[in-house]
């Protein structure tokens, strides 16, 4: 498995899947999200949204991805966060959506925060989930 970008830090807890660069394999993916998100205590609107928006990284990533190629996922859970990086290798000179398309849109829309960075072979993007604060 290819080291991904971010370490873990102290008190958090981290899940690393691997699985091949193919839309079938994305619902693993989006089941592992839901799983730990409901342990979250997320509320199941913010769970739903998360599932669409690693969906919709993951799209971004397959369109890029190299053949053969495997989709790296690490989820960090923390108190009230779950951060999900999802990393692949890509074919030379693949760029991902630029900030302004729709997909960028629907990522920050549906996220507290989302990221991405392109260098060398491979393409990562970081989506950050913060729990809504409880009434």
């Amino acid at each position: 498995m290819t080291s991904l970008t971010t370490p873990p830090t102290t008190g958090d807890d981290v899940v690393l899947l691997t699985v091949p660069a193919d839309g079938g394999y994305l619902g693993v993916l989006r089941t592992a999200t839901a799983g730990l998100a409901a342990r979250l205590h997320f509320a199941l609107d913010e769970i739903e949204d998360l599932r669409i928006a690693v969906d919709e990284a993951c799209a971004m990533l397959l369109a890029i991805a190299t053949r053969d190629a495997e989709l790296d996922c690490r989820f960090a859970v923390t108190d009230d966060a779950l951060t999900v990086e999802v990393s692949v290798t890509t074919t030379r000179g693949a760029r991902l959506p630029a900030e302004s398309s729709f997909a960028w849109k629907v990522l920050t829309a549906l996220t507290t925060s989302a990221t991405a960075t392109a260098t060398g072979d491979r393409a990562t993007i970081v989506l950050l989930t913060r729990r809504a604060a409880e009434v």
